[in-house]
């Protein structure tokens, strides 16, 4: 299990900080982890193998000149929730780097918006070092704000 899963699962399982406090707490040291995922302010609320959820708050901070979350704020939130799915995921002899990024923006991202990460389990075992990773931001409404798609190249640890 790594490090990052394995924090996740001490800070949101312990009865005395519980469920939230735990989200939080796992939140901000993963922002601090790597300094630009803080600047969406991320709320992380489910990371297991193979699925991540975060939350981006509609702030002002994160808005564009028409008041919605920006765009590239939107793949900031997809970015950092594919990184902890990784996390979660990788097997122990293996590595992973980002290779690129494709997404359509589909609606105004007019809400807080809930940026998903998922991959299928047999992804991770195969010899291929190309893996999908599907992103989504979904609006409060349920609406699909930006979807597509980030490659990692996942490799042996040498």
């Amino acid at each position: 299990m790594s490090q990052v899963y394995s924090l996740w699962r001490g800070l949101t399982r312990v009865p005395v900080v519980g469920t939230s406090v735990g989200a939080r707490i796992f939140s901000l040291a993963f922002a601090q982890k790597a300094p630009y995922f803080a600047t969406i302010r991320p709320r992380f609320t489910v990371l297991e193998p193979n699925h991540a959820e975060l939350v981006i708050p509609k702030r002002r901070g994160v808005h564009n000149h028409i008041g919605t979350v920006h765009a590239i704020a939107l793949c900031n939130g997809l970015e950092a929730a594919m990184g902890a799915l990784a996390e979660a995921t990788v097997p122990a002899d293996k590595r992973w780097i980002p290779k690129g990024m494709d997404v359509d923006y589909t609606a105004k991202a007019t809400s807080d918006i809930t940026c998903i990460a998922e991959t299928d389990p047999e992804q991770w075992t195969g010899e291929n070092p190309d893996l999908p990773v599907r992103v989504k931001g979904v609006r409060d409404d349920g609406t699909v704000v930006v979807q597509g798609v980030i490659r990692l190249w996942v490799t042996p640890k040498r």
